[in-house]
């Protein structure tokens, strides 16, 4: 289990860093834009805005990966407190399929995209870039989506059960150790 752990947070720490990067280039692009409309000196690139779009599609659609692994999606919770916990970890186990099928298909169809219409055009400002490029962030988040899904089924699968996730294992190891118990 803890191998499984660590696999999941290098996989988020990886996710998480490209965010950072993209966001940084991001920034930095856009800062370029700025500069090249209001100091007459540099020059203002045709390619930013484009450049700016794709990475900021990157951005949003890996950060919503990210937040599936940390369960800060947007969920229904108005009702938790009334309704039994059994039903609520079958509907949550429910939720999970439905965004792991969510992620199948942005996986199957983006690539199709991406090879299908993105292979045929390029950036008007850059012609030697392939609008593959463009269509790339949807497959690529849904693999990241459909690993972090997994991991929330898995952990769904065994609350049903009655079995605690390696998360609440490792949290009530930590617990004994600090009260001296182990």
């Amino acid at each position: 289990m803890q191998a499984i752990k660590s696999f999941y947070d290098w996989v988020y720490k990886i996710t998480l860093f490209i965010c950072k990067l993209l966001l940084v280039a991001d920034i930095l692009v856009v800062s370029l834009t700025v500069l090249g409309r209001y100091v007459p000196f540099i020059p203002d690139p045709t390619w930013t805005e484009e450049v700016t779009l794709t990475l900021m599609s990157y951005m949003a659609v890996l950060s919503g990966a990210l937040a599936i692994r940390r369960g800060a999606h947007i969920r229904m919770t108005s009702f938790d407190r009334y309704l039994p916990k059994k039903l609520i970890n079958v509907l949550d186990i429910l939720a999970d399929i439905g965004v792991l099928a969510l992620g199948v298909i942005m996986i199957v169809e983006g690539f199709n995209y991406a090879n299908g219409i993105g292979a045929k055009g390029f950036y008007p400002s850059m012609p030697w870039l392939s609008k593959k490029v463009m269509y790339m962030p949807v497959p690529v988040a849904g693999i990241a989506m459909v690993l972090f899904e997994l991991e929330s089924l898995v952990n769904n699968i065994l609350r049903l059960l009655g079995k605690k996730t390696y998360v609440e294992r490792e949290a009530s190891l930590e617990e004994q150790v600090a009260e001296g118990s182990v």
